[in-house]
């Protein structure tokens, strides 16, 4: 009699996921290159993420912001260095606070809609229908919403930028009395174009990320339909995990290969 085979170890089981996860982001690359390119359906959701994502990032940016002057202002006054509180809270603003902002907008509210309707669509076997039929889901589907969510974390990036260093302005000059000119001054003298570069950089691949993991999520939910609600919140939680590696790794390389302006 034979011995029972030993299913795979811990290890595997736990790297698996990943594997496919990653395989699933380079066959998304390829397939964004092949024609038929889905432009009706990119256009749609593209305006889809926009618009359940927009507002709820301008109103969390503010006291983001806000809170970030805030801190600021009163480090710099215990240090006598009032001057610079623009120049802090607007870097930070500029750099960090608005792309992680802008990607856990995206994935919360643009991700978690990708991942319940891919999900949906998954247990009512319309995707193993596609297949059949010789239809590539991956470039019908995923390709058109991940690259829509990668543009819309660009496009509000933007937006979360201008209404974060507005309200930390207000703030600052208005609820603290700082001044107007040596805010602006204090930003101007040591702000660089890469820094919007860079923010914009990891917008987009916070976006791509996000998209990503809620269109794999969304493909792979637990059987029945509480497995696509459990699929959209381990997608939540999955996407926020890898910003925050994601930018950790970005704000390293930035630091290093950019120097400061002036060096």
């Amino acid at each position: 009699m034979s011995a029972p085979q030993a299913g795979p170890s811990p290890l595997t089981r736990a790297l698996t996921p990943v594997g496919r996860l990653f395989g699933l982001g380079v066959d998304i690359v390829r397939q964004a290159f092949r024609p038929p390119f889905q432009l009706r359906e990119y256009i749609e959701q593209t305006w889809f993420v926009t618009k359940v994502s927009a507002l709820p990032t301008a109103l969390f940016t503010i006291p983001f912001g806000a809170t970030i002057a805030l801190l600021l202002a009163e480090l710099t006054r215990q240090f006598g260095a009032q001057s610079q509180t623009g120049a802090g809270s607007v870097l930070a603003i500029v750099q960090q606070a608005a792309p992680i902002v802008t990607a856990l907008l995206i994935s919360g509210a643009g991700g978690s809609a990708v991942c319940a309707d891919l999900g949906a669509r998954t247990i009512r076997e319309e995707i193993a229908a596609m297949e059949v039929l010789g239809i590539s889901p991956i470039q019908r589907l995923v390709v058109p919403r991940v690259l829509a969510m990668a543009t819309t974390a660009v496009v509000l990036n933007g937006l979360a930028t201008v209404v974060g260093v507005a309200g930390g302005y207000f703030f600052n000059v208005i609820i603290q009395g700082g001044t107007p000119g040596a805010y602006i001054a204090s930003f101007s003298a040591i702000a660089q174009v890469s820094d919007i570069v860079v923010s914009e950089v990891k917008a987009a691949l916070f976006g791509f990320t996000a998209g990503i993991v809620a269109a794999y999520r969304g493909l792979n939910p637990p059987p029945g339909a509480k497995g696509v609600g459990d699929a959209v919140n381990q997608s939540v939680v999955i996407s926020f995990v890898l910003v925050f590696l994601i930018n950790l790794v970005l704000t390293a390389l930035y630091l290093e290969l950019v120097p400061p302006k002036g060096i």
